[in-house]
């Protein structure tokens, strides 16, 4: 089967690339508006885009379901604050963050609707989560409109990560993080990761 991109809607294109593009990390995104109203919100259209400078890159799309066609509020306070921070997922934070993705109006706090404790960062004035193994702090550099979503691109300012999971050298202990990710619309475990020889020296 060939499916001609162009005749899709963004509802149907979405459906084949969150189905196809999979396994995603998830990036649980806490941000502040200028009225201090802290937000919190799971999008996975999230990678690694630069080691140097360390950089992360988030889409956002429009809102849905009830706020269809609206700006949602992670992207709004970090067009105004130019500032972020990302929290890793891991297993036992699935229900919160699950939970943080509903379509709470701005004003509402999604820290106190998941029981999650936000904590003061220490280069940005968004708060991260105490709960989360790690969370990055983050500038925004670049903002790009594409069609209807923002590529946000942010510079990683500081990287809090718990004891336990750090290796020497800079090596981050995958197993004990039990990460989270995304499959079209259910979640998965990395359960069996392997190992193959390098094909170069």
């Amino acid at each position: 089967m060939i499916i001609n991109m162009k005749n899709l809607s963004s509802e149907k294109a979405y459906k084949l690339l969150s189905g196809a593009v999979v396994p995603r990390p998830i990036a649980w995104v806490s941000t502040i508006s200028k009225e201090g109203n802290m937000n919190l919100a799971p999008f996975s259209f999230f990678t690694v885009v630069s080691r140097n400078p360390p950089t992360l890159g988030i889409s956002i799309g429009p809102g849905i379901g009830s706020r269809e066609g609206t700006i949602k509020d992670t992207l709004l306070n970090i067009m105004e604050t130019k500032e972020f921070v990302v929290n890793i997922v891991s297993k036992e934070l699935v229900v919160e963050m699950h939970q943080s993705s509903g379509n709470y109006p701005p004003e509402e706090n999604e820290f106190e609707h998941t029981g999650l404790t936000p904590v003061s960062s220490e280069s940005v004035k968004a708060p991260r989560i105490l709960e989360s193994p790690i969370s990055m702090e983050c500038r925004l550099t670049k903002s790009i409109e594409i069609g209807t979503d923002t590529l946000l691109l942010g510079e990683i300012m500081q990287f809090h990560i718990d004891d336990t999971l750090y290796i020497n050298h800079y090596k981050v202990n995958i197993q004990k993080l039990e990460p989270i990710a995304r499959l079209a619309g259910n979640y998965a475990e990395i359960k069996s990761p392997f190992t193959l020889e390098k094909p170069y020296e």
